[in-house]
């Protein structure tokens, strides 16, 4: 039943949104902590572009079928999954619930869990850093321009679509290029302090996380999802998972991938980034709809930890079974 323990990254969550609950930024603080959420997005950025390690991505690159299919899986077959769903609308509940929903299936791929669950499974691990990392790459693009094509938000920023790719290019693009051309400064020292730049992966989520809930607690977000909605929102997730999770298994198996590819595909092709979602609704939505819009992400965040904990060791005991198998048919031969 280990599978079914909390995240302690969604603990955090938690505790934060309470915090927001309780004791929203109001007044003086909160340009202070717009300021102090833009700094540390911009830190975060920077880390990830310094963690890439091009001799990975390089090694991992060849396979085009399989990345084309991770690729499609994330920002094509997701999308229409999210607008089918709020099409059905098969709630009354607010629209930014749906537009969370709908936020949620254009974001790209974690990268980290992506490539964590891979190698527990068995899996390809190259060709996941690979499209793991370029995922998480080509979303500071695709991931405003779907926002623009197919959710009706009024953004944060004033004017056109570029515009908003422009902020999110100088917020985003441009710390994690500068990150990644520093490495071989700063290379060294990222390798030996991975667990430091985690927390500042999290710390930089908790205060995105903190500001948009203390704007929308004050704008009254908890009167607009109830414990029903709440439910509704874990089914929701869950049930986009599964559907997710069948599709690429059919679909490895139908274009003859072998086990290691079918498990980096099932994986990468099913993950959305919390750590690229969050900051991105900060630049792309009003602050007054951005706690309610990232709440199904926070929360499929939670679901895909657990399904995948779940999935990865079925396919390690399948390994294992498969390599205790072939040692015993290499004894009886070699006998």
């Amino acid at each position: 039943m280990g599978f079914l323990r909390l995240d302690p990254m969604m603990i955090k969550l938690i505790i934060t949104v309470l915090l927001a609950t309780f004791l929203p930024a109001k007044g003086g603080f909160v340009p202070f902590f717009e300021w102090l959420t833009t700094a540390a997005i911009a830190l975060l950025f920077f880390m990830h572009g310094a963690k890439l390690s091009r001799e990975k991505i390089v090694a991992g690159s060849s396979h085009w079928r399989l990345h084309l299919w991770i690729m499609f899986s994330t920002f094509i077959m997701f999308p229409i999954l999210g607008l089918l769903f709020a099409w059905w609308h098969p709630l009354h509940i607010s629209a930014d619930l749906y537009n969370g929903f709908l936020y949620l299936c254009i974001l790209p791929a974690t990268v980290q869990s992506s490539i964590a669950f891979t190698s527990l499974a068995g899996g390809n691990v190259a060709a996941a850093v690979c499209s793991a990392s370029a995922s998480s790459l080509l979303g500071i693009f695709v991931s405003p321009l779907l926002v623009g094509l197919v959710m009706h938000v009024h953004s944060n920023v004033p004017g056109n679509g570029m515009e908003q790719i422009g902020k999110i290019m100088l917020q985003l693009l441009v710390p994690f290029l500068l990150g990644h051309f520093s490495r071989r400064w700063i290379g060294s020292w990222v390798e030996k302090h991975r667990s430091l730049i985690g927390k500042t992966d999290q710390t930089s989520i908790l205060l995105v996380v903190y500001s948009a809930f203390s704007e929308a607690v004050v704008n009254g977000i908890w009167h607009q999802v109830s414990l029903a909605t709440m439910l509704w929102i874990i089914v929701g997730c869950l049930g986009l998972l599964s559907v997710v999770l069948l599709i690429n298994v059919i679909a490895a198996r139908a274009f003859r991938f072998n086990r290691q590819d079918e498990i980096t595909i099932l994986f990468c092709g099913s993950k959305k980034s919390l750590a690229n979602g969050v900051p991105m609704a900060n630049i792309l939505f009003p602050a007054s709809t951005i706690g309610i819009i990232v709440l199904p992400l926070m929360i499929f965040h939670q679901v895909q930890l657990m399904a995948c904990s779940f999935i990865a060791r079925h396919y390690r005991k399948l390994n294992d079974d498969a390599a205790e198998q072939e040692q015993i048919t290499a004894s009886s031969s070699g006998q």
